[in-house]
């Protein structure tokens, strides 16, 4: 059995040579993958992905056995660009704030909060009553602690330590480390709310990305609603 075999993921579309129809198919899927799921979210199905990329659903299945599969590529391609962009960002830019609203920018321009992998965040509200925390919008929580005080009756993001990403979390956990590093010197020069959290910040990708049928129009408004969202960002002086 060969190793891509072995594994159990159905990746052997990155070991294994294509004929040029066959690459060609595969290339079709993953793209009407990332725009079907960047329109309707990962909980459309397969049938829908193989409309869009013009191929029989069974073509689908033979790259990507199950849709879990499909799934985690897509997932892994964006948090890698991602974690690219954020590097860039760090690397490229002096000053901390700049740094931070490039790659807010960058990511939210090329529709990645439409994409961003379950597993990274998830937020919740405070249930004092029960001392726990109620009201979970996105999945398994896998984001480093950060040293915030949220007030009385805020919303709370539930955190858990970066050390509980597991292996196959590698590319969330890096990350989520980058941009731990945008928004640890935003903070130190600040620049940045010592209340926003390397959570807050996924989460404005995510909420300034909204899928409208008009690119023209997307793009508008993905940018006046990060420049809203940056603003709420800033830190004020006293």
């Amino acid at each position: 059995m060969s190793a891509a075999a072995g594994n159990g993921r159905g990746d052997a579309s990155r070991s294994t040579p294509l004929r040029v129809d066959a690459q060609r198919n595969l290339e079709h899927v993953l793209r009407a993958a990332r725009e079907v799921f960047g329109e309707l979210g990962y909980g459309a199905p397969m049938e829908d992905v193989a409309r869009r990329a013009r191929v029989g659903v069974g073509t689908v299945y033979r790259r990507f056995p199950s849709k879990d599969v499909l799934v985690r590529r897509i997932a892994e391609e964006e948090t890698s660009r991602l974690t690219d962009q954020a590097r860039a960002a760090l690397g490229q830019e002096d000053e901390p704030w700049s740094a931070l609203s490039r790659f807010l920018r960058t990511s939210v321009a090329s529709g990645a909060g439409r994409l961003l992998p379950p597993q990274v965040l998830r937020v919740g509200v405070p249930d004092e009553r029960a001392g726990h925390t109620d009201g979970a919008v996105f999945d398994e929580a896998r984001v480093p602690q950060q040293r915030t005080q949220p007030g009385p009756g805020s919303a709370e993001l539930r955190l858990v330590p970066e050390e509980s990403v597991s292996a196959d979390d590698a590319g969330a956990a890096a990350l989520l480390d980058v941009v731990g590093q945008l928004v640890d010197r935003a903070r130190a020069a600040g620049e940045l709310r010592p209340d926003v959290s390397v959570s807050d910040v996924l989460l404005v990708i995510a909420t300034a990305a909204p899928s409208l049928p008009d690119a023209a129009q997307q793009a508008a408004a993905s940018a006046r609603l990060l420049d809203i969202l940056l603003e709420g960002l800033r830190s004020r002086p006293s």
